[in-house]
């Protein structure tokens, strides 16, 4: 399938396309594909916008369905996905080789919520939890994964100790409201929509800070496309790490550019949506990805039953281009 016919059918099937071009003369086009239009890759956004990736012009393909992202990547119909590096591990196990070659989210980016009145009284979570019914996404995705990771490490079982209600993401702020579950997991701008409508008071469990480093969300290529254009690879991950800077260094201009990623996005949920990820420090500072941060991802999606074997750093990531262009900037 050529890249006219591949853009053609992603947007009959109701896919969301985006895009800036970095610089009008640009040499070469680039398509990265995301699974969703999220604030969590706002780094993207922001060299795009600033023309970071020098002679190369970057656009965005959203595509909603589940491994859509990876395989398109696989395919070759896009140059590089953004996602957890874990994508790469199950890639791998089926012949394929990918490699994660820069940093964007290195935060878990969920938060778990307690419907108004049911509040936890102590910090005793195994105990809070206990019981209780869950709203959390779709299995096999990361949300469900880090919930039933946290339920291992309390010594509860998914199946007997709690009741999960697994539907879309953006459908969990419903369930509470409903009263079907008294828990939600949520991520922003779905946190602040439901404090701001009395659905649940602010986070109990405020995942990025109690797990740390985690490699949530990372830019992903083929090892084909490193082996064959290194010097691609390079001036894209170049780009990511100026924006990652940028984006700390000048807060108010990176959200000028959120804004106009996220016209339709009320001001208020954008600002807090924004504000909370720079408290929890939710994105990669210079676009490392640290053994400790894949340790993370891969206990997470271990317990979850979604990897079985322990695949190693070196197998999946590729910090030499993060290293040789970190150097010069």
């Amino acid at each position: 399938m050529d890249r006219r016919r591949f853009l053609k059918t992603s947007a009959a099937a109701g896919l969301g396309l985006a895009g800036r071009a970095g610089r009008a003369h640009a040499a070469r086009e680039l398509l990265v594909a995301e699974p969703v239009h999220s604030t969590g890759y706002l780094p993207l956004y922001i060299a795009m916008a600033k023309g970071y990736f020098d002679d190369v012009t970057v656009k965005i393909v959203t595509i909603e369905s589940g491994s859509g992202h990876t395989n398109a990547v696989l395919s070759g119909q896009a140059f590089a996905f953004i996602g957890g590096p874990e994508h790469n591990a199950y890639a791998k196990a089926k012949g394929a080789e990918l490699r994660a070659v820069v940093n964007c989210v290195d935060r878990g980016n969920i938060y778990l919520c307690a419907a108004k009145g049911q509040e936890p009284s102590s910090a005793d979570w195994p105990a809070y939890v206990k019981g209780k019914t869950i709203a959390v996404g779709p299995f096999g995705g990361t949300p469900n994964s880090i919930l039933r990771y946290l339920l291992g490490k309390w010594k509860l079982d998914a199946k007997k100790d709690v009741t999960l209600i697994e539907t879309s993401n953006s459908a969990t702020i419903a369930v509470v409201r409903g009263k079907q579950a008294q828990i939600g997991e949520a991520t922003e701008p779905f946190v602040t929509q439901g404090v701001r409508n009395n659905i649940w008071n602010e986070p109990f469990f405020n995942v990025p800070k109690e797990l740390g480093p985690y490699a949530y969300s990372t830019l992903n290529v083929r090892l084909d496309t490193i082996r064959k254009d290194p010097e691609l690879v390079r001036t894209f991950v170049r780009g990511m790490v100026k924006a990652s800077k940028f984006l700390y260094a000048n807060p108010k201009e990176a959200s000028e550019i959120a804004k106009a990623q996220f016209p339709t996005m009320p001001l208020d949920d954008l600002r807090s949506t924004l504000d909370r990820s720079f408290a929890d420090e939710m994105w990669s500072r210079d676009g490392t990805i640290s053994r400790q941060a894949w340790a993370t991802a891969s206990a997470v999606v271990r317990e979850a039953g979604l990897l079985k074997s322990d695949v190693k750093y070196e197998e999946i990531i590729d910090m030499s281009f993060v290293e040789s262009v970190r150097a010069t900037l």
